[in-house]
């Protein structure tokens, strides 16, 4: 009876706890074709200083992390790109697992911290890739690092 108790309460303990990570399918609005390239915008919201957005697909390969840097307390970290790989989708759907490593644990992100998410396709010639800056309000350009 003892270990059925046990049983039951280290289940339920691992049903109760929050996820790690906030999934998000995006659908883009046709197959990417081979002359195409897609880029996932990611604005930002207030960031506790140090904290990080990691982004994933759904079965964990690593896409890039978002690090804002400069930006001060209280402000929005602002809009960040980060190229996708072609792998990445599935037929027209992207499926992401976004988390926010903050002082070496990991969360999933409140709404308010990633406000949105959205999908670019670009047109490229023979591999030639455009690259912009993003931005954010305070004119400070935030730190991408892509996933290898």
């Amino acid at each position: 009876m003892m270990r059925m108790t046990l049983a039951a309460w280290a289940l339920f303990s691992l049903l109760a706890q929050k996820p790690s990570y906030r999934t998000l399918t995006l659908v883009l609005p046709h197959a990417l074709r081979g002359d195409e390239t897609v880029t996932l915008i990611v604005t930002l919201g207030v960031l506790p200083r140090g904290d990080e957005v990691k982004i994933t697909t759904t079965s964990g390969r690593p896409l890039g992390v978002i690090s804002p840097y400069g930006i001060r307390t209280g402000q929005e970290a602002g809009t960040y790109v980060v190229p996708l790989p072609s792998e990445a989708i599935s037929g027209r759907r992207l499926s992401l697992r976004l988390s926010v490593n903050a002082a070496g644990r990991q969360r999933a992100p409140a709404k308010n911290e990633v406000k949105r998410v959205r999908v670019e396709i670009e047109r490229v010639k023979e591999g030639l890739r455009r690259v912009r800056p993003l931005r954010n309000g305070d004119g400070q350009v935030g730190v991408m690092r892509a996933a290898s």
